[in-house]
């Protein structure tokens, strides 16, 4: 089932949930994945994200952030607010097997907003092809001897 306004996606990672969470959480490693930071996991902490700025969308590049709810190696929930977007991101790890089930749920996009709906569609292909595979790809990586 779609939710308006939201964007929910997930994949087993052959991972255990600790290494999962790091890979979430430690600054280097989410630039590696993910984007350019100054994370840390501490609730109430502010801290930004460096993407791509899209003046055309008026988009300057910088995601403003502000960790809302972490319960270690199991939920991580931010505020995300950028361009015209005020969201929130909810990161849910799940033991499975020898694994993880990490799911990622992007809320807070007004379905009346044209600007919204155009970052709702970018982001929804974004998240589920290139954020979890980049995420899926460092994971593995890790797990070569030069990677470690």
């Amino acid at each position: 089932m779609t939710e308006l306004g939201v964007i929910r996606a997930g994949q087993f990672l052959p991972h255990p949930p600790v290494r999962v969470w790091r890979a979430l959480t430690d600054a280097e490693l989410l630039a590696r994945w993910f984007m350019p930071n100054d994370f840390r996991p501490v609730p109430g902490h502010r801290f930004t994200f460096q993407a791509k700025p899209r003046p055309e969308q008026n988009f300057d590049g910088v995601v403003h952030c502000e960790i809302l709810e972490i319960e270690p190696v199991r939920l991580l929930r931010f505020a995300w607010r950028g361009g015209h977007l005020d969201s929130t991101v909810t990161w849910t790890l799940t033991a499975e097997g020898h694994g993880t089930r990490l799911e990622v749920e992007h809320a807070g996009f007004d379905p009346a907003d044209p600007d919204q709906q155009l970052a709702f569609k970018i982001m929804g292909g974004g998240w589920r092809s290139h954020v979890l595979r980049g995420l899926a790809d460092l994971l593995a990586a890790q797990d070569e001897p030069s990677g470690r």
